[in-house]
């Protein structure tokens, strides 16, 4: 009788250990988060987090900007995301626009520059760092072709580069949107008759193919593939640190960029959970993670040098609005897709 009886009480401690186990994974909080951030920063970034906020769990869903913005505003009258994280500023302007974003103050919002988080009080979204234009150049490739190196982005017209290039289709990639955004900055808009759509019409002319990532490109002429891959300077830098025959190329016009920011989610039923992650993702801690990939971070001071990067990058960014960013992009890319998706890379 004792026997059973110890036995029975082994069994009750051990189920209501289990049931204690149970009760203390069910108490973890899923946030999902719609990113664009590239696949090799994401665990970094969640390891980060989850040192602070250990009872958080975080569920990515990732993609490249314009897929992860198309999905969100085709889910808009049913969200299903919590926050998005990693996602382009220009982006996240446009939910907030469309009524999609729950403005938040995070913590260390005062810390970080006011160029790089939205002007109004609270913000609707903050920047994390800053991701621009790089062209990757393969020098072995170049060599054996007798291909120069390009100086600046009209270099790219020359015949010398023909079938020699490859970029990224701005309707899929944040890095192909801020590329043309930056050269109708630069060059004239005029709605499809101004200078930057002559000279996208003379790029085009040498474009092997338009790809549905910014980190393509540049692995296609990492390996070889083609010559010049239009791309930005995380993927650029990251690259040649592994041994990739590659030149990195600031053309002298100046660059196109966007930022990484950070958003919660108008609809999320997870609030707190998603303003913690918000608190972090603005600290100094995550700032220096953002840091070891990129070369500017939305707060100063932060970052260490990059490698191939130059010292005075922030200085050669085109002056960018994210209002027009946003509120012209629908156009700006029915207009580049009527005049070059064929030359797009298939899904």
């Amino acid at each position: 009788m004792d026997v059973h009886l110890s036995k029975l009480s082994k069994t009750l401690v051990l189920t209501g250990l289990l049931a204690l186990a149970g009760a203390a994974s069910a108490q973890k909080t899923q946030l999902l988060v719609y990113t664009a951030l590239e696949t090799d920063q994401i665990k970094a970034y969640q390891e980060g987090f989850n040192k602070v906020n250990p009872d958080i769990e975080i569920k990515w869903v990732r993609d490249s900007t314009g897929v992860i913005t198309a999905k969100l505003l085709a889910e808009k009258a049913n969200p299903q995301a919590d926050v998005v994280m990693g996602v382009a500023a220009s982006s996240l302007a446009l939910l907030d626009k469309q009524g999609m974003l729950i403005p938040y103050a995070p913590l260390n919002l005062d810390a970080i520059m006011s160029q790089y988080r939205d002007k109004k009080s609270p913000p609707a979204w903050f920047g994390m760092d800053v991701w621009g234009a790089t062209v990757c150049f393969n020098t072995v490739e170049a060599k054996k072709k007798n291909i120069p190196a390009p100086e600046t982005w009209q270099d790219l017209t020359k015949p010398v580069y023909k079938g020699q290039i490859v970029m990224p289709n701005p309707a899929s990639s944040g890095t192909g949107y801020f590329d043309v955004v930056a050269w109708l900055t630069l060059f004239g808009d005029k709605d499809g008759k101004g200078g930057g759509w002559k000279y996208m019409d003379g790029l085009h002319e040498n474009i092997a193919q338009y790809t549905h990532s910014g980190s393509k490109p540049c692995n296609m002429a990492a390996s070889g593939e083609f010559v010049v891959g239009i791309s930005f300077e995380y993927r650029a830098n990251a690259n040649k640190a592994k041994g990739a025959p590659i030149d990195l190329i600031f053309p002298k016009e100046g660059l196109g960029w966007d930022l990484e920011a950070f958003a919660i989610h108008k609809g999320t039923k997870k609030l707190d959970a998603a303003k913690k992650l918000a608190d972090w993702a603005s600290s100094k801690d995550a700032m220096l993670l953002y840091g070891k990939n990129f070369a500017i971070t939305a707060q100063p001071g932060v970052a260490a040098p990059l490698a191939n990067v130059p010292k005075d990058y922030e200085a050669r960014l085109v002056k960018l609005d994210f209002n027009y960013a946003a509120e012209q992009r629908e156009r700006i890319l029915a207009e580049w897709t009527k005049r070059y998706n064929g030359k797009t890379e298939k899904r």
